[in-house]
Order: structure tokens, then sequence, then C-alpha cells
């Protein structure tokens, strides 16, 4: 079986079904810990680093990691601290893509 970081985020211009709840709770078994579940169609980690530099220089990964699949997460940074949002905004809702991107973006830490 395929892994989601193995995968490619699919660009999506709505028109699509967000996924089910069974899905969802099945893709995120599949994430590594750390990752829940907001009002059913969002996804949300937050990382810790010690210190600001690191944290910037995780943003900085993740901001090309986002480029190169061409989807694009909410991004909290302080010092210490990143908290990425993902969600795909065109069916206000999960897709395959979002779970994709959270996994490929904790193999950057």
């Amino acid at each position: 079986m395929i892994s989601l970081a193995e995968k490619k985020c699919v660009p999506c211009s709505g028109g699509v079904p967000a996924l089910n709840a069974q899905t969802v709770g099945m893709l995120l078994q599949e994430l590594g810990g750390g990752w829940r579940v907001l009002a059913g169609h969002r996804l949300e980690k937050t990382y810790t680093f010690p210190d600001f530099k690191s944290a910037l220089a995780f943003v900085n990964r993740i901001g090309a990691l986002a480029e190169a699949e061409g989807h694009h997460p909410d991004i909290y940074l302080t010092w210490g601290k990143v908290v990425l949002t993902v969600w795909t905004h065109a069916v206000d809702g999960l897709t395959e893509s979002d779970f994709i991107l959270a996994a490929k973006a904790d193999h950057q830490v």
C-alpha cells in the first residue's frame, strides 16, 4: 500500500464532495500523532521547536512543500511553535490531498 506521504496532492477546483466522517477517521489513523480534526472539516497540528529560528526554518520548508504540491495550509508561527491548519477551501472540507499534505509536513520536521 502506498503511504500518504508518497502520494501527490491533486488540485481541487470544487464540484467534488468533501470526505465523509468514516473516511476522515480512517485517513486520520494513517497520519502520525498530533493531528486532530476541527469541526469535521479541517486538520490541525501544533509542532514545537526549541527556538524561533528552528520554527521559521520549518515554516520555510512547509512553504516550499506547499508550492510543490499546489496545496497551501494556513500557517501560524510564533517563538518555538508552528500550527498548521489544512483543508480544501474549494469544498470547505477535507479531501485526500489534505491528508497527503499533512503526512508530507510531518516529514519536514
